[in-house]
């Protein structure tokens, strides 16, 4: 009888707490938990996203050593971890200076509205100058390529991931650039019978292997022709595909191919799909950004 007393008194007293902290809560102190949340899920954001997770790692592991070191009673060892912890935002500031700076100049490139969705999402601002990067840097390489009668086969990921195809060429993941596509579909190099996968701006893969369409397509298509109609089929990828007989460059689009393709359309229907206008689409885009874990 006793110990449910105790147990009644402690669950009133814990009840009492809460109604008294209600009691006293106001809309400020709302807007001041939702700043806090608000910077701890920008700073969360950041870390994932860049390199910064393996500064966090080194900075956990000191404040691991600086409790040993308290807990030993080791006076000179604790002195000076204090002397770290003590500016310890001025050192994660110096620390991941690249990172701030690079989202703080593409939030100030950003219209006010996009602004205060790259404040949310600091890795979207980022992401969308990587793919616009990728778009030209594509487009140029292809007006090249055409002129050169150099075939390719190029892919824009899209929502759906192409996993199964990028696992079956070589992982490459870099900044995308002209030359760099260029020199992957220069003939006799190893990978430039296979297609380039374009993800989220970058040139993840090469040397892919892609399924072939399996509908009746005019005899003059060639293999890079049935591949990228075939993929377009399979998933809502963007697939350019470069002649190496004519020059001509096609874009095949769920199943539909598209021929005789001119740089401004091709950079027209790449910027309608991956960039288009903000005001009407951001949310999709945003919503693109920030979807997945890939690997």
């Amino acid at each position: 009888m006793l110990k449910e007393v105790v147990i009644l008194n402690a669950v009133s007293d814990f009840l009492n707490r809460i109604l008294s902290v209600f009691s006293t809560f106001r809309f400020s102190d709302f807007l001041d938990i939702a700043l806090v949340a608000l910077i701890i899920y920008v700073c969360v954001r950041i870390i994932r996203e860049t390199r910064a997770m393996q500064l966090v790692k080194g900075i956990v592991f000191l404040i691991f050593i600086y409790l040993i070191v308290s807990l030993l009673n080791m006076e000179a060892s604790t002195y000076i971890f204090r002397s770290i912890f003590a500016n310890i935002l001025i050192i994660v500031a110096v620390l991941f200076a690249p990172e701030l700076r690079s989202i703080l100049e593409q939030i100030g490139k950003s219209a006010s509205r996009r602004s205060l969705k790259a404040i949310i999402q600091p890795g979207a601002a980022v992401e969308l100058a990587e793919i616009e990067n990728g778009i030209e840097s594509v487009i140029k390489a292809c007006s090249n390529m055409s002129d050169s009668n150099i075939g390719a086969l190029i892919v824009f990921e899209n929502e759906t991931l192409l996993g199964e195809v990028i696992e079956s060429g070589t992982l490459i993941d870099a900044q995308a650039s002209r030359e760099l596509i260029e020199n992957i579909f220069y003939p006799k190099t190893p990978l430039h019978d296979g297609a380039v996968v374009i993800r989220d701006g970058k040139v993840y893969a090469a040397g892919c292997i892609l399924p072939l369409t399996k509908k009746d397509v005019k005899s003059s298509y060639g293999t890079r022709h049935r591949a990228a109609i075939g993929l377009s089929e399979e998933s809502d990828a963007v697939v350019v595909v470069v002649s190496e007989e004519t020059g001509a460059i096609s874009v095949a689009r769920s199943g539909v191919l598209a021929t005789e393709i001119s740089d401004g359309d091709l950079r027209d229907i790449l910027m309608g799909v991956f960039l288009p206008n903000i005001s009407s689409s951001e949310e999709k885009i945003i919503s693109k950004l920030t979807r997945r874990k890939r690997k």
